[in-house]
């Protein structure tokens, strides 16, 4: 019994430490062709549970799915049609106070993963 309360209290104590990423984080992501851009990324944390949008071609805003907050490391995807083709992207990310030490990668693409670092926007 008292294993299992300590158990519960641990987990408990994990989602209350999980980062706030909350709010708009900017960066300058380097593009295949070395080129960077400056990209918004628009967080939102439930628990847990992370959602958001990122800007898209022509000012579409592509949803943040499968995102995942444990401790101070988050994980999620976006999906983009591109030519007609489904284009996934998986990001990982390290939160460290006002930063984000990002990965992000193409699914089943044989390029490398890019790294980054965002600031949260104030």
């Amino acid at each position: 019994m008292i294993l299992r309360s300590m158990f519960c209290a641990l987990a408990l104590a994990g989602a209350l430490l999980a980062a706030d990423v909350t709010g708009k984080w900017t960066a300058s992501v380097p593009g295949r062709d070395g080129q960077t851009r400056e990209v918004t990324y628009n967080l939102k944390a439930d628990g847990n549970t992370l959602t958001g949008t990122i800007p898209g071609r022509g000012g579409q805003e592509i949803q943040i799915t499968d995102g995942k907050i444990e401790g101070d490391t988050i994980a999620f995807k976006t999906k983009m049609e591109f030519n007609g083709n489904t284009v996934v992207m998986n990001y990982t990310g390290k939160i460290e106070g006002d930063t984000i030490k990002f990965t992000v990668q193409r699914e089943g693409g044989n390029q490398p993963p890019r790294e980054f670092t965002a600031k949260r926007a104030r």
